[in-house]
C-alpha cells in the first residue's frame, strides 16, 4: 500500500474489534480522513496514547481502498490533558471538534485555512487563553465563515442600512458582501489570534435611526435586518448582542474578554450553525 505523511488533529474515534480504532482527523494536506490503528487499545500500544481525542500528531498513513491505516504517530502538541483536565474546556472542546468533523466532507482536501483555526482554537482551549464558551463559540462562527457562510452582520441585508451611527464597526469591519473583514487571511486562521490576551473595552453604539425600533437577525437571509424589512422569522436581538455576536465572528477579544456570552448569543451561534451545516450540534446542545 502507498504511504503517505501529514499532520493531522484527531476528531473522534471508534471501536474496532478487540482492539482496534477507527479514527477520524482532520489533516493538514489530505483534509478529513478515516484511518484504523491497530492494536491502540492494548495497554502496550506504541502510539495509542497519541490517537485520542484533540490530539495533534505528526502521522504516517498507509493508503488502504476504504479505511487508511496509520503506521506512525508522533505527538505534535498534547492538548488533550490540559482539555481533559478542565470540564468546561472538555466540553468546549468537543463543540469544536464535532463543528470541524460535520463541516469538512470526506472528499475535501484542500482545508489548510479550517486546519489552522482548529488547531488554534484548541491551543487557546489548553492554554485558558480565554472563556471555553467564548472559544469555542468564535471557533464555530469563524469556522463557517471561512466555509462561506458569515453573516452579515453591520447592515440590514434587505435596505442596507448599516445599523449604528458612530462608526462603530468592531474588530474587522465588514464588506458589502457580507463576509467579515479578515475572513481567509494569515491573522485570521493564525492560533495567535486565538491565544491574545486583551484589556477588556466595553462599547455601547448607538443605533442608526432605522434600527432604532428594533434590530432583527434572520438566520435564513445571512444576517442583520432593520425593524422596517425584519421577516417573520427574525429574531429579535438588542445591541450589545449584536456586538458580542460580531466579536465571536471576528475575533474581537478586546470586546469578549471580560464579559460574559449573553444566552441570547449562545443560541444564536447554535441556531446559525444548525442551519447551515443542516444537523443540530449536539455538543452545544449540551452547554445549555
Amino acid at each position: 500500500m502507498p504511504l503517505y505523511r501529514d499532520e493531522g488533529v484527531v476528531l473522534r474515534t471508534a471501536k474496532l474489534g478487540e482492539a482496534d480504532r477507527i479514527i477520524t482527523l482532520l489533516t493538514l494536506g489530505h483534509g478529513k480522513i478515516r484511518a484504523v490503528a491497530k492494536g491502540v487499545r492494548r495497554t502496550k500500544s506504541r502510539f495509542g496514547a497519541r490517537l485520542e481525542p484533540f490530539m495533534r500528531a505528526d502521522l504516517l498513513v498507509a493508503q488502504g481502498r476504504s479505511l487508511d491505516v496509520v503506521s506512525q504517530a508522533e505527538s505534535v502538541a498534547a492538548y488533550a490533558e490540559p482539555i481533559c483536565a478542565d470540564y468546561e474546556a472538555y466540553t468546549a472542546a468537543n463543540v469544536i471538534v464535532e463543528t470541524a468533523d460535520k463541516l469538512v466532507g470526506p472528499e475535501e482536501s484542500r482545508v489548510a485555512g479550517q486546519y489552522r483555526l482548529l488547531i488554534g482554537a484548541l491551543n487557546a482551549l489548553a492554554k485558558h487563553a480565554h472563556a471555553p464558551d467564548h472559544i469555542s463559540a468564535s471557533y464555530v462562527m469563524r469556522a463557517l465563515a471561512l466555509a462561506g457562510w458569515a453573516p452579515r452582520l453591520h447592515a440590514c441585508v434587505v435596505c442596507g442600512q448599516r445599523c449604528f451611527t458612530d462608526g462603530f464597526t468592531g474588530a474587522a469591519g465588514g464588506g458589502s458582501n457580507g463576509r467579515s473583514g479578515d475572513v481567509g487571511t494569515a491573522e485570521f486562521q493564525s492560533a495567535q489570534r486565538f491565544t491574545q490576551r486583551f484589556t477588556p473595552q466595553p462599547v455601547v453604539p448607538q443605533p442608526a435611526p432605522a434600527f432604532a425600533n428594533g434590530m432583527y437577525l434572520s438566520v435564513p437571509s445571512g444576517g442583520l435586518m432593520c425593524a422596517n424589512d425584519h421577516t417573520p422569522e427574525a429574531t429579535r436581538i438588542t445591541a450589545a448582542e449584536l456586538v458580542q455576536l460580531r466579536a465571536l465572528t471576528d475575533g474581537d477579544w478586546r470586546t469578549l474578554d471580560g464579559n460574559g456570552l449573553l444566552p441570547q448569543t449562545a443560541h444564536l451561534v447554535e441556531d446559525w450553525a444548525e442551519y447551515y451545516l443542516e444537523r443540530p450540534l449536539r455538543s452545544m446542545r449540551l452547554l445549555d
